[in-house]
């Protein structure tokens, strides 16, 4: 079930980065349980792997996860339009092109935020893209990299894009410095500049911006939105403490009256889940592992996270349980 496009650009008001080896579909669904309206994505998936490599069991996903997000890397335009394609027929409702990633395996790979320069290719990639699937087609990006200039190089960038079509993208506020910082350190060494992402909202009133990069809480968010910007993307402050940030998001993001869940609840609702999993054999720990951050700052978090941590890789969902009792 693919969602029409105004229930998915709601959901786009406040989404979940996508992040390479944390945000998989184990995740996603724990996410969802905590909010029904959050944009969700999949990790970044390569159009290579799904076209070349016929690796389509990457884009399985669970019904409940929707709305939710396919992002791809890549650059060749052919390519990258039938692993759109392939995500449509999978029922996915958006298609990101990732412009942002930073990693050496990135770099060498032609995509990632070394296509930011070169915008030409990327809004090939995104007109095709676009021309071929019914569904949205988004752009996450960086405002630069290595010495660019974001106030000459971002406008252009956008302009790019806009006119290939695309109409939403997710702008992380920090340079990427390709050479001479790992990935780890370009999510926090590049100062962030939020100022230039509202100068771009200026410039083009008519797409859709969310702004990515060090919001930690649903506060900060807020703020952004009442200040202009259209949708804040959360990286890790919503993978380490997800309750903090996603139990209150449908009521304090999406002004919905929610009735009041807290974290024990979620681990409840998740048993079903992981049983099942169990079941077809996943290990316990493949879907616990996201779940380790979700007290955090709460009595008896320790406790929790030890318990998964040293025994849900050789234990069964039963593990699940032992663990909670250390929080209630």
């Amino acid at each position: 079930m693919i969602l029409n496009s105004s229930k998915q650009l709601i959901g786009a008001r406040l989404s979940i980065a996508p992040m390479m080896d944390w945000t998989d579909r184990h995740c996603r669904y724990f996410h969802r349980l905590m909010s029904k309206n959050i944009l969700l994505y999949s990790e970044m998936v390569t159009s290579a792997a799904l076209i070349r490599g016929k690796a389509t069991h990457l884009l399985d996903f669970d019904e409940s996860e929707h709305p939710v997000a396919l992002q791809l890397g890549g650059s060749d335009p052919n390519e990258l339009t039938k692993a759109a394609v392939l995500g449509e027929k999978f029922g996915y409702d958006e298609v990101n092109l990732n412009v942002g990633c930073p990693s050496d395996r990135v770099q060498s790979g032609t995509f990632g935020a070394v296509l930011m320069k070169t915008p030409e290719i990327v809004a090939k990639c995104c007109k095709e893209m676009v021309y071929a699937t019914d569904i949205v087609v988004t752009v996450k990006c960086r405002i630069g990299v290595d010495n660019q200039d974001p106030n000459i190089i971002l406008p252009k960038f956008l302009e790019h894009i806009s006119n290939a079509g695309v109409k939403r993208v997710i702008i992380h506020a920090r340079k990427a410095i390709l050479s001479g910082l790992s990935p780890k350190q370009n999510r926090d060494i590049p100062p962030l500049n939020y100022e230039i992402i509202y100068k771009m909202k200026e410039l083009f009133p008519g797409l859709h911006i969310s702004l990515n990069g060090g919001i930690r809480s649903l506060r900060q968010a807020q703020s952004h939105l009442d200040n202009g910007i259209d949708g804040i993307m959360i990286g890790r402050a919503a993978y380490q403490k997800p309750g903090e940030i996603l139990l209150d998001a449908d009521r304090l993001i999406f002004n919905e009256p929610i009735d009041k869940v807290c974290e024990k609840d979620i681990v409840r609702r998740m048993l079903p889940y992981i049983e099942s999993q169990y079941k077809n054999g996943i290990k316990v720990s493949k879907i616990t592992r996201h779940m380790l951050g979700l007290f955090s700052g709460l009595p008896g978090a320790r406790g929790w996270r030890k318990i998964l941590s040293e025994n849900a890789h050789s234990s069964g969902p039963e593990i699940v349980l032992e663990a909670l009792s250390e929080v209630e």
